[in-house]
C-alpha cells in the first residue's frame, strides 16, 4: 500500500499558560498543505518489521522511528503480520511541519484500511495521541483549531483555496528548549479562534506566533526570511510551530528566486487547494 503523508502549517500559535505537569497550554490552527512524503508497506513472511528510507537521511535507530512505533501500537492489539516499510522523506525535520507525526498517522490509517481492522477515526486518534500531541490532527487531516497541548481538536470552516504558499526552511532546525527560552505565557487580547475569522488582510497584525520573538533572537536568519517574504508581497507570513520554517501567503504568485534566501534553504511553493 502506498501513502502520501502531508505536512501542515500553524496559523498563529499562542502560549496561554504553563501547566502543573510542565507542559504548556496553547492555541493554534493546524492547516494541511501539499508537501508530502512517500510511505509504502507490504507484508512479509518473516514476522518482522524491516524499515528502509530514502530522500532526507533518517539518522535514528528504526525502533525509535515514530512510524515503527505506530505499527507496534496497533500490533499490540491486533494480529498484524510482519511488514517491509519504506519511507521516502521529503518533509524537512525540525521545521514545525509535523512530518513525522503525519507519517505515523498515515500508517495507522493505512493499516486500518488494508487489514480491515474496523477502527473509527475516534479510535485512531486515541492511538495517534500516544505518539505525539499533533499526530491526531492528521487522522482527519482537515483545518482544525487546536487547544490543550495541541491534542484538543475542533474542525473549523476555513479555506485558503486559491492562495499561493511559499514555504522556506533554513538549513538548520530549532530545538524545543531553544524555542521555549524567553516565552512568557499570556492570554491574548483576542482569542485565536476569533482572530482567524477576520479577513485575511488583517491576519499579519492579529494572528501571531508567540515563539517568533525568542526564536528570532537565537536565529536571526529566520527573521530575515520572514522579512524577505513580506518584502515580496505576502499578505501574511509567520513561522510554523516552533520553527524553523517560515511561510508566506500571497494573492498572486510572487517573483521569488532561491538566491533571495540564505544558502541551502529548502523552498516549497504551491497554490493551496484545501
Amino acid at each position: 500500500m502506498v501513502l502520501f503523508p502531508n505536512a501542515k502549517i500553524n496559523l498563529g500559535l499562542n502560549i496561554l499558560r504553563k501547566r502543573d505537569d510542565g507542559y504548556h497550554e496553547l492555541e493554534t490552527v493546524f492547516y494541511p498543505i501539499g508537501l508530502k512524503d512517500g510511505l509504502e508497506f507490504i507484508e512479509n513472511k518473516d514476522n518482522k518489521i524491516n524499515f528502509s528510507g530514502s530522500g532526507i537521511s533518517l539518522d535514528i535507530d528504526s525502533e525509535e522511528n515514530i512510524i515503527v512505533k505506530a505499527y507496534r501500537l496497533l500490533a499490540a492489539d491486533f494480529p498484524l503480520p510482519g511488514l517491509d516499510i519504506h519511507l521516502h522523506k521529503v518533509i524537512p525535520f525540525g521545521a514545525g511541519l509535523g512530518g513525522g507525526s503525519s507519517d505515523a498517522a498515515f500508517l495507522l490509517k493505512g493499516l486500518n484500511t488494508f487489514f480491515e481492522l474496523g477502527l473509527t477515526n475516534v479510535q485512531l486518534r486515541g492511538y495517534a495521541l500516544q505518539l505525539g500531541a499533533d499526530c491526531s490532527f492528521f487522522i482527519e487531516n482537515r483545518p482544525a483549531f487546536a487547544a490543550g497541548i495541541g491534542e484538543k481538536l475542533q474542525s473549523i470552516d476555513l479555506t485558503l483555496r486559491g492562495v499561493y504558499l511559499v514555504l522556506v526552511k533554513p538549513p538548520f532546525a530549532v530545538g524545543t528548549k531553544e524555542a521555549y527560552e524567553g516565552i512568557k505565557p499570556a492570554i491574548p487580547h483576542f482569542s485565536l479562534s476569533d482572530s482567524i475569522g477576520q479577513p485575511l488582510e488583517k491576519w499579519q497584525d492579529i494572528v501571531l506566533n508567540d515563539f517568533e520573538a525568542s526564536v528570532f533572537l537565537h536565529f536571526p536568519k529566520i527573521a530575515q526570511i520572514k522579512s524577505r517574504l513580506l518584502e515580496s508581497g505576502a499578505f501574511y507570513t509567520a513561522m510554523s510551530g516552533t520553527g524553523s520554517s517560515v511561510f508566506g501567503l500571497f494573492k498572486d504568485e510572487p517573483a521569488i528566486k532561491e538566491d533571495d534566501f540564505p544558502a541551502e534553504c529548502f523552498i516549497w511553493k504551491e497554490w493551496l487547494s484545501t
